[in-house]
């Protein structure tokens, strides 16, 4: 006979189906696997799966508080093996955090070994390490044993783990979370375990209580790095009732504790003959202390914190990080507002209260609501603990009913024992006694028939009865059940109290002042500089304000062109013929030990163009700018500052129009004088120029041949003043200027006698 051993075709079981339905199904599938069993933590006892199974694990491996370590390969192992079929690396590296005093506020496993540091090292390996649950952990399993949660199978089936844990340690708000979902996350800041629970004791007394009274309680974020938290209160206080917002996080500068255990806030250490320095006690949450030294460094080297001179790391178990100003007469605020700007010395937590609730649904709940539905849960799990108890009890007083009824009638017990081949039925209808009752006699030692048993019998059913009257009470009134829950969480209050080392504050609240005004330049430092720039465009800067028409060196055929004194903090502006402006910072220029250096190799220069003025910028200041057909225009400084090499176009330009002359505006000025090369001079208001960000202008002054020649602003008060020439040096003054008064455009009158020849101003 032959049997058919062919397999059946696979192919047969394909279903064909649309690629974007199935992928659709599929994905939403896996993402709400992720947001409800991987990312988000459950609102009840503010875990995740994995840390869960982590802490179920160790209890299951008796790693108590008070019980010797074990190896965190044990542990890795087990969880792996019986509850999280993941990698054991995820699985180490949840445990890790776990137990960093830096990650969380109340870690919840102690580790013995290398376990990482705040510089970002990684742990030893899981073969190295040991581990055991700390007091915290066991007050969130506290009554597991007790009937409280609900079990259910593991992975495989082969064992069972619990829903959730139900300690009444708030480990939601006290440790926080961070994750990222499939299409949302959660970040959850650590609080204070004190005043989570005052928050929630002045929830249960008023059920109805406003947002901003809970507040007044419960301040805000208490990291486990400490740091200090600038935000207003009214920021801090929207974002816990929205769930969402951003807070602002800084370091803290300070030198210690004093006696009373209060911060010294300023951070400056004096070192005699007038120097200091400035030392970092904390740093903002999650910020790698070897990370922010590296970025200190980084900007140190890069010159962008010219006011700071050197980082030392001075740190041993406390955080100390010595920043070494460039001079004593650094302004200590400035330095410490510059490496808020510049680093991560300051960052922001974003807030977002994303949460499972009771019912493994996803949402973002404000403060109130978090604490609402804790104490739902809490008093759920009493209830719950509540039953289980008088179920025991129940059972308890069940068998010592019948061990009463043996002791009453103990002789007639034991001729049933010892003549009857089946004594149980016998005992069950002489005594009505239940299968249990009859079981538990039959099970009894003889060292159980002393005397002294019957009254430690009825001693034992009498204190079980009154608990079974209180448990009963209980049930049956919320009241009592507010009442027992305020009274257990004073009694955990206790252990996390404001004078104990674990429950002292260790963020600071405290609103930052105004931000002052930021800006780089005031990080450099003040030096007169005298700025020497030749014909041909080489710039340098001469430490000092020397003579201006000193014996500057040259290259061979080149010679001067513009030489000014200046601070080492001032800003240039370079105009050129093709009417583009350039900013130079004079802190920036090379030395006057060469010949200094191209200024084509520090901005974008046309080749072709030609430098006509160096002028020093000063804020709100003003300048005429004028082109050699004679039209022109006045601009406010700040609108010529340029940002980048490429400079910033001012003056419109067509072939054949050039930017000839720009003039600084002195604040006394009223009239503008211009002269052509026809050696026609006009005077007229300053009022008639027009203030303008980019453009033309408008004419100044009209030709029939011939351009512009030169343009100045004065007071007609003064009236115009020029050099005799000779070797007299005279002065000569007009004063009346009447004559050459007209309006603006017109084609004007020969100037006064004696007026240079070059037509120059």
């Amino acid at each position: 006979m032959v049997t058919d051993t062919t397999e059946p075709d696979p192919f047969d079981a394909i279903v064909d189906a649309p690629f974007d339905s199935a992928l659709s199904e599929r994905y939403l599938v896996y993402a709400l696997s992720t947001i409800t069993a991987r990312s988000l933590p459950d609102l009840r006892d503010g875990l995740k799966p994995v840390h869960r199974r982590l802490l179920w694990a160790m209890r299951q491996l008796k790693l108590n508080p008070t019980d010797a370590f074990k190896k965190s390969a044990r542990v890795v192992g087990d969880v792996i093996g019986k509850y999280h079929p993941h990698g054991d690396s995820s699985v180490y590296d949840a445990m890790v955090r776990l137990a960093q005093d830096w990650s969380l506020r109340y870690p919840l496993v102690e580790g013995q070994g290398n376990f990482g540091n705040i510089d970002g090292d990684n742990a030893a390996a899981y073969r190295y390490t040991e581990a055991r649950l700390t007091k915290t952990a066991m007050q969130l399993m506290a009554g597991l044993d007790e009937g409280s949660v609900t079990y259910h199978p593991t992975y495989n089936g082969e064992d069972e783990e619990p829903e959730i844990f139900p300690g009444l340690f708030p480990n939601l708000l006290a440790n926080g979370s961070s994750g990222i979902a499939v299409g949302m996350a959660t970040n959850i800041p650590s609080h204070n375990v004190a005043e989570i629970i005052d928050a929630t004791l002045l929830l249960i007394d008023n059920p109805g209580v406003e947002h901003s009274q809970l507040m007044e309680v419960f301040h805000g974020p208490d990291l486990p790095t400490g740091g200090i938290v600038v935000d207003s209160p009214a920021v801090i206080s929207n974002a816990y009732e929205t769930g969402r917002g951003s807070i602002r996080v800084r370091g803290r500068f300070s030198t210690g504790r004093d006696d009373a255990g209060n911060w010294e806030e300023s951070g400056i250490e004096k070192l005699g003959a007038g120097q200091w320095q400035l030392v970092v006690s904390e740093i903002p949450y999650m910020v790698q202390k070897s990370k922010l030294i590296e970025q200190i460094a980084q900007l140190i080297a890069d010159k962008k914190l010219p006011i700071l001179e050197d980082i030392r790391d001075e740190s041993d178990e406390q955080i100390r990080l010595v920043l070494v100003p460039k001079s004593r007469n650094v302004d200590p605020d400035l330095l410490k507002e510059s490496l808020y700007r510049l680093t991560d010395l300051e960052t922001r937590f974003g807030l977002n209260l994303n949460v499972l609730d009771s019912r493994r649904t996803p949402g973002v709940l404000g403060l109130k609501l978090v604490l609402q539905e804790w104490v739902f849960s809490q008093i759920d799990i009493l209830l719950r603990r509540s039953q289980h108890r008088l179920d025991k009890i129940a059972n308890r007083l069940e068998l010592l009913g019948g061990y009463i009824i043996a002791y009453l009638n103990l002789d007639r017990i034991i001729e049933i024992i010892r003549t009857e081949d089946e004594p149980k039925p016998v005992m069950m209808a002489e005594f009505e006694l239940t299968d249990r009752q009859a079981e538990a006699i039959l099970n009894m030692r003889l060292r159980s028939l002393r005397k002294l048993e019957e009254m430690e019998l009825r001693k034992e059913r009498d204190a079980l009865l009154a608990e079974q009257e209180e448990l009963q009470k209980l049930l049956d009134s919320p009241a009592r059940q507010r009442t027992r829950l305020k009274r257990d969480l004073n009694a955990l209050r206790k252990d996390y109290a404001e004078d104990t080392v674990l429950g002292r504050r260790r963020t600071t609240i405290a609103e930052a002042a105004p931000t002052r005004e930021f800006n780089m330049d005031a990080m450099i430092e003040k030096e007169p500089v005298t700025v020497i720039l030749s014909a041909k465009g080489w710039i340098r800067a001469a430490k000092g304000h020397v003579a201006l028409d000193g014996d500057f060196k040259f290259k061979e055929g080149d010679g001067p062109a513009f030489a000014l004194h200046c601070q080492t903090t001032d800003k240039l502006l370079v105009a050129v013929d093709n009417g583009r402006f350039y900013t130079l910072g004079a802190d920036k220029l090379p030395g006057a030990r060469g010949f200094g250096e191209p200024i084509r190799t520090m901005v974008d220069i046309d080749p072709e163009a030609q430098i006509i003025s160096l002028v020093i910028y000063k804020p709100k200041g003003q300048l005429l700018l004028a082109a050699n057909t004679g039209r022109g225009f006045a601009a406010e400084m700040d609108e010529l500052l340029a940002e980048t090499r490429k400079g910033r176009g001012v003056v419109s330009t067509k072939p054949g129009v050039k930017l000839a002359v720009v003039r600084e505006i002195a604040a006394e000025h009223d009239h503008v004088a211009v002269i052509g090369e026809n050696r026609k001079l006009v005077i007229f208001a300053l009022s008639e120029v027009p203030l303008l960000a980019k453009g033309q202008g408008v004419t100044l002054q009209r030709y029939k041949d011939g351009e512009m020649a030169d343009v100045i602003t004065l007071r007609l008060e003064d009236g115009l003043s020029w050099a005799m020439g000779g070797d007299s040096g005279r002065t000569r003054v007009e004063k009346d200027l009447l004559p050459w008064k007209v309006a603006r455009g017109a084609a004007g009158r020969l100037p006064p006698n004696g007026f240079p020849r070059d037509n120059r101003f």
